[in-house]
C-alpha cells in the first residue's frame, strides 16, 4: 500500500485539517511500529534541579513571557551551539513584531535572531508606535499532527509527551512539515533527515533545563511540570494574567504557552 501524499493543490491548512480528522492518517501505510525503542527512558528518571518524577505521570509545559523577550538571541545562540545547527537553519528563532502609527504589524526575523535586535528598523516608512518580540519553538503537542503522518514511525510521542525524531528510521518524506501548523520542522542538509526542537529531552532526562531557558538572561522562558506544585510554570499558569497557545483553532493542544503575547501574534 503506497503512502498517499498532499496534492499540489492542497494548501497547508486544508492539508492539516485532513490530518486532524483522520482521512489522511488513517491512509497511511506504518511501516515501522510507532514506539522508537531507542528513546525508551527508564521508569524513575531525575528531574527538574534533582527531583525525581514519574514519566506516566507528568504534564510538562514551556511558558514563553512575550512581556520580558528583550530580543538578545541568546537563546537561539545556546541552541545552535548545543545542536551544531546548520546556518540558515532554526530549531527555535525570535521574531520582531513593530507597529507603527497607523497600526501596521511588520515582522521579520533576520538570520532567525541569532545576531540580536540591537539596531533598530529604519527602512519603515511610518514612526514606529511599539516593538516586541516573540520567540518561536517547538509546541509539543498533545495531539501532534506531525506524529499522525509519518509513514515509518520517525516522529513519536515519548511516555512523558515529547514528541520526538528517531533520526535513524527518517527517511525525510517532509509530510510532517506539511502538517506542522507551526513551521518548526525542517531537512537538515547535511544529514537529510527531519529536525525540530526538543525542549531538549536529553537535558531532561538528566534533570537539566532547556538550553534556551538556562542562558536567558531576563527570565522570558520558563520551563517545568504542571504536577509540581512549586514549580515556576505552576505559579504562572494557575496565577493571574493571560495566557494563550497559538493557532488554538487547530486543535493540536499545544504544551507551550504564551504570556502577555497579543492577538497579532496569535
Amino acid at each position: 500500500m503506497k503512502p498517499i501524499e498532499p496534492s499540489p493543490g492542497m494548501d497547508r491548512r486544508s492539508f492539516i485539517k485532513k490530518v486532524l480528522n483522520g482521512t489522511v492518517a488513517g491512509s497511511l501505510f506504518m511501516v515501522f511500529p510507532l514506539t522508537a525503542d531507542t528513546f525508551a527512558p527508564p521508569e524513575q528518571i531525575p528531574g527538574i534541579r534533582g527531583k525525581e518524577y514519574d514519566i506516566f505521570d507528568q504534564e510538562f509545559v514551556f511558558v514563553v513571557d512575550v512581556t520580558r523577550c528583550i530580543g538578545c538571541g541568546s537563546c537561539c545562540v545556546a541552541d545552535k551551539r548545543e545542536y551544531n545547527v546548520p546556518d540558515g537553519y532554526y530549531r527555535t528563532w525570535v521574531e520582531r513584531y513593530v507597529k507603527d502609527l497607523d497600526d501596521h504589524v511588520h515582522v521579520d526575523s533576520p538570520n532567525g535572531g541569532l545576531d540580536g535586535y540591537q539596531t533598530p528598523r529604519t527602512d519603515l516608512p511610518n514612526k514606529i508606535r511599539d516593538t516586541f518580540f516573540v520567540p518561536k519553538l517547538c509546541n509539543m503537542c498533545k495531539e501532534a499532527p506531525c506524529v499522525q503522518v509519518c509513514p515509518v514511525g520517525a516522529t513519536f510521542k515519548t511516555p512523558d509527551g515529547f514528541v520526538l525524531v528517531d533520526s535513524q528510521r527518517c527517511v525525510g518524506c517532509a509530510y510532517c512539515i506539511q502538517a506542522c501548523p507551526y513551521s518548526v520542522r525542517f531537512i537538515n542538509p547535511e544529514t537529510r533527515v527531519v529536525e525540530k526542537c526538543s525542549w531538549c529531552y536529553h537535558r531532561i532526562r538528566k534533570g537539566l533545563l532547556p538550553a534556551c531557558v538556562e542562558v536567558c538572561p531576563t527570565g522570558a522562558r520558563k520551563f517545568g511540570s504542571l504536577k509540581d506544585e512549586t514549580s515556576e510554570v505552576y505559579e504562572i499558569l494557575k496565577g493571574p494574567g493571560v495566557l494563550t497557545v497559538l493557532r488554538k483553532e487547530m486543535g493540536t493542544w499545544p504544551s507551550l504557552y504564551y504570556k502577555g503575547a497579543r492577538r497579532e501574534v496569535i
